[in-house]
């Protein structure tokens, strides 16, 4: 016992050599714990009736991003009575396969919108958009009207639709093809909006296969 102890007194005045040890072990811990989910998160597979954005809601999604929406509004509806009677059913990792980064969180300083789309019209957005307080007084959510004056880059949405595939989404060639003449004419403000108005509807898994996920295993 003495003798061992040794060893382990040499390594503890020996500060290299105990930093040195200490951030393997605590780097093998980490892989333990991590490489598990990185793994299982590449299982995923999307639901049926679940597709990659269309050209102009990915404008809306990457715009959404670039705004930092997220840092305001989640897209996660948790499995608990208050979330679902409030803001529709919970959900489920396969609606979320084509959002890269995913929009899951827990910080709501607005609602949370992963059921948003169609619950209000096309033009209410705008107007919330553009002057929020116009539409909920005791809002604190700044305004984007400059989204209604900037124009989308067709290319630029092509290319990012070509990226997409290369990390698994299944666009396909006619798809990247007719991404600029898709968002032709479009505004930054229309592309958020119809992002926002497929939220919940476009994106949202048939109850079969929500029921199914939900499942023990």
């Amino acid at each position: 016992m003495a003798r061992g102890y040794r060893y382990f007194e040499a390594i503890e005045k020996n500060a290299a050599l105990l930093g040195v040890l200490t951030l393997v072990m605590v780097s093998l811990g980490g892989l333990s714990e991590i490489t598990p989910l990185f793994v299982e998160a590449h299982t995923v597979a999307p639901a049926p009736g679940v597709e990659p954005y269309d050209a102009l809601r990915l404008a809306g999604k990457d715009i959404y991003v670039r705004e930092g929406c997220y840092l305001c509004h989640s897209q996660m509806i948790r499995a608990l009575r208050a979330e679902t009677q409030r803001y529709g059913q919970f959900s489920v990792a396969s609606e979320s396969v084509y959002d890269r980064p995913f929009q899951w969180g827990s910080k709501r300083t607005g609602p949370d919108l992963a059921r948003v789309g169609g619950k209000y019209s096309d033009a209410w957005h705008v107007q919330h958009l553009v002057d929020p307080r116009g539409v909920e007084p005791e809002s604190n959510m700044p305004g984007y009207p400059w989204l209604a004056a900037a124009s989308i880059d067709g290319a630029d949405i092509a290319a990012r639709m070509r990226a997409l595939r290369t990390l698994g989404d299944p666009y396909t060639d006619a798809d990247i093809d007719g991404a600029a003449k898709a968002v032709a004419g479009k505004t930054e403000m229309d592309a958020l909006v119809a992002y926002l108005q497929g939220l919940g509807v476009d994106n949202e898994p048939r109850p079969d296969a929500k029921a199914s996920e939900a499942a023990p295993k």
